[in-house]
């Protein structure tokens, strides 16, 4: 059985997360996969926003910073930027990465940064009240919308790889061992990478739509989760309803922090 312990701050549990929350099953999957990758503590360093997703750094122990709301990817940018030889890793959720910290979010990917971000998709503000955040889905209630969203949701995945991210994952909570293996690839590329993890809030957003059980919604992560190589093989009509996972963008392009030392060096080079 693998010892989490090594990983953790012990002092500072009893988490505060709801039970039900998927979001201890995608910290325990990011520990595996860096202990996998042999990644020092030492040089790791792990930055959030507000949400409940960013209440994750608080129960690691390596090097953690907890920012403000929508901001973990400009104070992780600066991080990399002094020290590019850190592993840094974003914890954020769907409301701090593509509503308060959206321009961010986009730039981030356009600039191909090297940073691991792990994106926890609830599909609500759980943390601050139970707001609509950018990816509810369109029907479904929250306190800002109590007779349904009108909106159609953010694919959070899409927009990051329309904005130029090298590596896009999507994976679920209930397919933790999937997730894991995301991760894991996510960590090893150069560039931006992000995986979007899909992760029940059974207070937030099941109490208000009626399906308050965890193990329903761990049983709806089960039936409409799909894998990328299975999804392009169905029809449309068979794909109505589903959540297409899996390894969405695998790509090479020019890295920010070494297209940076480069210019550096040309510079010197040329006398500038």
């Amino acid at each position: 059985m693998f010892d989490y312990f090594p990983y953790l701050r012990e002092w500072n549990f009893p988490h505060i997360w709801c039970a039900g929350c998927g979001d201890g099953i995608a910290l325990k999957a990011l520990i595996r996969a860096m202990d996998a990758l042999g990644f020092s503590r030492d040089d790791s360093v792990m930055v959030s926003g507000i949400g409940c997703s960013s209440r994750t750094p608080g129960y690691v122990d390596i090097n953690t910073l907890h920012t403000t709301h929508g901001r973990a990817l400009p104070f992780a940018t600066g991080i990399k930027h002094a020290n590019p030889d850190l592993n840094v890793v974003v914890i954020t959720g769907d409301g701090d990465a593509t509503a308060i910290g959206g321009n961010h979010y986009i730039h981030a990917a356009r600039r191909n940064i090297n940073l691991t971000v792990l994106l926890y998709n609830n599909y609500i503000y759980g943390m601050t009240g139970g707001q609509c955040s950018p990816t509810t889905p369109r029907g479904y209630k929250a306190s800002t919308a109590p007779y349904g969203n009108l909106e159609p949701p953010f694919n959070t995945s899409g927009l990051a790889i329309a904005a130029g991210a090298s590596f896009v994952a999507r994976g679920d909570v209930y397919n933790a061992r999937k997730l894991e293996g995301y991760i894991k690839k996510a960590l090893q590329k150069k560039g931006l990478s992000i995986v979007e993890i899909l992760t029940p809030c059974p207070t937030a957003f099941g109490r208000r739509n009626r399906i308050p059980s965890p193990v329903k919604l761990m049983e709806w992560l089960r039936d409409t989760c799909v894998d990328v190589k299975k999804y392009e093989q169905m029809t449309e009509e068979e794909r109505r309803g589903k959540i297409r996972t899996g390894i969405l963008c695998d790509i090479e392009k020019p890295e920010f922090t070494s297209e940076y030392a480069r210019l550096i060096e040309q510079c010197r080079t040329e006398g500038a």
